[in-house]
């Protein structure tokens, strides 16, 4: 099972960080920087099966694909910005990391800003006009 191998290498990786941080801080830091970046992408090889469930049930509820893209892209942000935040405050960089949760709130933002507009406008064709 991929995820009992995924949480063994964190478990690892956080040993050897808890023996070294002391000795080679830098050193240590990159252990966790690395960790991140390959749970990440052991990740990242599974959701190419929920992006296809998504997909197909978007077709079968006769959804707009360009709104089905849009969710993703959005997901895709969240998942990015919280490991760069959690990357940057594991460094003792919380400042930076607040920067990067904004930098994703806003692109978010940007993304659903069409989602929204659709939405407003569906619920004004249903209000009567006088």
């Amino acid at each position: 099972m991929a995820i009992i191998q995924i949480v063994l290498f964190g478990i690892i990786a956080s040993i050897l960080y808890i023996l070294l941080k002391d000795i080679k801080g830098p050193f240590a830091f990159f252990i966790v920087l690395i960790t991140g970046i390959v749970i990440f992408l052991a990740v990242i090889k599974q959701l190419g099966q929920i992006i296809d469930l998504i997909h197909e049930l978007g077709k079968k509820a006769s959804i707009d694909g360009m709104y089905i893209e849009t969710i993703l892209k959005i997901i895709g942000i969240a998942y990015i910005t919280e490991l760069g935040a959690n990357i940057t405050k594991d460094a003792g960089l919380g400042a930076v990391a607040s920067k990067i949760e904004l930098a994703g709130k806003v692109f978010i933002l940007l993304l659903a800003v069409p989602i929204i507009k659709a939405v407003i406008e569906s619920i004004l064709n249903f209000l009567p006009t006088s």
